[in-house]
C-alpha cells in the first residue's frame, strides 16, 4: 500500500527486490519510501521477458509467487465463476498518482500469460459485445511519465513511472480476480501528499466518479498515518466522496497499510519522516465509511488450482513455522484503533474471542493475502535505460515480472469479490461493512464465510507496540480472510436483510 499513497507497495522512493535475471536477487524492504505512498510493502523482480517466472526462480529470490489460479483456488472462487458470477456488469475505479504508459500493453501481456479474459481496451484486443471494458481517466491531465534528473533534490515522489508498478498491481490483481468486471484507473498528475496537491486532487477524483456514476467499486492503495494529518479536523474536508459514495450505492476499499502499527509524519519526508510514538492507523481505511483491508501470508500451495491446500514447507519462514496454517497475520498489516473515528454501531458486536474494540474504530475490517513472501505476480514495461526512476536494490529494474506485496494487494483483489457480490445483488451494494460484521456475529456464517486467521502480530517497530490475531475480530486481519463462495452471496442477502 502506498502509504501515503502508496499503499502496496512499500515505498517508493522506490526500491524494489529484484533481480533481473534469476539467481541475484535484490530486496527493495531496505530501501526507506516517503511518508505518503503507496501501499506497496516489497517488490522484486524475478525475471524479465513475457513468460512467467517458474516456482525455482521465485524461490531462488526467497518467495512463493501466486499466479491468478493459485489465489482463485485459496479462496475458492471457483463455483463462483461456474456460476456466471466473475464481476460482469460491473466497474472498478482503481485511483493511482501518475497512471502508467503501458498499462494497455502490460495488461495484455498478463492476461495472455495467464489466460485471464481478455479485456476491450487492452493492446491488440479487438472488442466483442459483451467483453469487459479497460478505459483510463486522467484527471487533470496525463503529464509524461519521466524520471526527475539525477541531479534533483526532490522527496522521489515525482518519478512518476515509478508509481506504474503500483497501477500494474492493482489493475492486473483486481481483474485477475473478477475477470468479467470493468476497470477504470483514474489518475492524478501529482504525488500523493498531505499537502493541498495529493490527497485533495485524488479525494475530488472520487467525487468526480460517484457524482458521475462511472464505478460502484472503489479501490484505494495508498494511505497516511491519522497522526501525519495537522489535526483530526484536517481529515474532514476529504471525506465528502465517501459520503457521497455512501449515499450512491458505492463500495470504498482502502489499504490498512504496510508497517504494522508504526505510523509516520512527513517530516522529513525525503529521509522517509519520522516515527509516531504509540501505536497508530491509517487512513483512509479508518474512516468509518471505508472498508479497511488487511494482509496475511498465504501459506497454500501456489501451484493448486482446484481448492485451498496447505503448504507449511517452502518460503517465507511464517509458513514454515507456523505448520498446517493457511493463512498468518502478515506482520506489515496496517491495523489498531483510531485516534479520530468513534467506534461504529457496526463494530458493536463482535464474534466471540476477538479482540475488544473500544470507543473508537477498529482497523482493518477484512484481509487478504499481503505478505511479500507470498505475493503475486505482475507484469510491467519498464523503459531499458533504467530512467524510469525504479531501483531493483542498486540497479534500475527493467521490464518483467514482479512478485509484490502490501496491502496495495490486497485491497484491489477485495474490490474484485466486492464487484462479484455486486453482480450478485444485480447493482452496487454500498458500504458493506454492516453486512460483514452482521455475518460475523452469527456464528454459523462466521464459520462458512470466513477464514479466522489467528495467528501473527503486527509488531514492526519495537518502540511501538503492535497487536496479535486472535479469534474472531483482531487488530491485524479484521474479521479474517473470505470463503468467497459462500461469503459473497451471504453478503448479498445480509445487506438486503438491513
Amino acid at each position: 500500500m502506498r502509504r501515503t499513497l502508496l499503499a502496496g507497495v512499500s515505498g517508493l522512493a522506490l526500491a524494489a527486490s529484484g533481480a533481473l535475471a534469476v539467481p541475484t536477487v535484490t530486496s527493495a524492504a531496505a530501501v526507506g519510501y516517503p511518508v505518503v505512498h503507496p501501499a506497496v510493502a516489497d517488490y522484486s523482480q524475478v525475471s524479465t521477458g513475457t513468460t512467467p517466472p517458474t516456482p525455482a526462480q521465485c524461490a531462488s529470490a526467497g518467495r512463493r509467487c501466486f499466479s491468478p489460479q493459485g489465489i482463485r483456488a485459496a479462496y475458492n472462487l471457483g463455483p463462483l465463476y461456474a456460476n456466471g458470477f466473475d464481476g460482469r456488469g460491473q466497474t472498478i475505479a482503481i485511483f493511482d498518482s501518475y497512471g502508467s504508459d503501458t498499462m494497455a500493453h502490460d495488461l495484455h501481456v498478463f492476461d495472455q500469460a495467464f489466460g485471464v479474459n481478455a479485456m476491450c481496451g487492452e493492446e491488440g484486443v479487438a472488442c466483442q459485445p459483451g467483453m469487459p471494458t479497460f478505459s483510463e481517466l486522467h484527471v487533470q491531465g496525463d503529464p509524461g511519465t519521466t524520471a526527475p534528473p539525477s541531479t534533483s533534490q526532490g522527496t522521489g515522489q515525482e518519478s512518476k513511472a515509478a508509481w506504474a508498478l503500483e497501477v500494474a498491481l492493482d489493475v492486473e490483481t483486481a481483474h485477475a480476480m473478477a475477470p468479467g468486471a470493468n476497470i477504470l484507473l483514474v489518475s492524478t498528475p501529482t504525488a500523493e501528499t498531505l499537502g493541498v496537491q495529493g490527497l485533495p486532487a485524488l479525494m475530488n477524483a472520487e467525487q468526480y466518479v460517484v457524482d458521475h456514476h462511472l464505478a460502484n467499486v472503489i479501490s484505494q492503495s495508498f494511505a497516511s498515518a491519522e497522526g501525519a494529518f495537522a489535526s483530526s479536523q484536517s481529515i474532514e474536508p476529504l471525506r465528502h466522496a465517501f459520503k457521497s459514495a455512501a449515499l450512491n450505492g458505492v463500495t470504498v476499499l482502502g489499504s490498512s497499510g504496510d508497517n504494522g502499527t508504526a505510523g509516520s509524519v512527513k517530516t522529513p519526508v525525503k529521509s522517509g519522516g519520522s516515527t509516531l510514538p504509540y501505536p497508530s492507523v491509517e487512513w483512509p481505511a479508518s474512516d468509518p465509511l471505508v472498508t479497511g483491508v488487511g494482509g496475511t501470508f498465504l501459506c497454500t500451495d501456489p501451484g493448486a488450482t482446484a481448492g485451498r491446500t496447505v503448504d507449511s514447507t517452502d518460503s517465507p519462514a511464517a509458513c514454515r513455522t507456523n505448520a498446517g496454517a493457511a493463512e498468518v497475520g502478515w506482520s506489515g498489516s496496517g491495523g489498531g484503533f483510531s485516534q479520530v473515528f468513534d467506534k461504529p454501531g457496526y463494530q458493536s458486536a463482535l464474534p466471540a474471542g476477538s479482540t475488544a474494540i473500544g470507543a473508537k474504530r477498529g482497523v482493518p475490517d477484512v484481509a487478504l493475502q499481503a505478505s511479500p513472501g507470498t505475493g503475486a505476480l505482475v507484469y510491467l514495461s519498464l523503459p531499458p535505460d533504467g530512467s524510469s526512476g525504479l531501483k531493483c536494490g542498486a540497479t534500475p529494474c527493467s521490464t518483467g515480472w514482479y512478485d509484490i506485496g502490501g496491502t496495495s494487494l490486497s485491497c484491489p483483489q477485495w474490490a474484485g469479490l466486492v464487484s462479484i457480490a455486486d453482480q450478485i445483488n444485480g447493482g452496487g451494494l454500498g458500504q458493506i461493512n454492516p453486512a460483514l460484521y452482521k455475518l460475523a456475529t452469527d456464528p454459523a456464517a462466521y464459520a462458512a464465510d470466513f477464514d479466522d486467521v489467528t495467528l501473527g502480530n503486527n509488531t514492526t517497530d519495537p518502540t511501538v507496540p503492535g497487536y496479535s490475531a486472535t479469534t474472531g475480530w483482531d487488530p491485524i486481519t479484521g474479521l479474517g480472510t473470505p470463503n468467497a463462495a459462500k461469503l459473497l452471496p451471504d453478503l448479498v442477502s445480509a445487506a438486503h436483510a438491513g
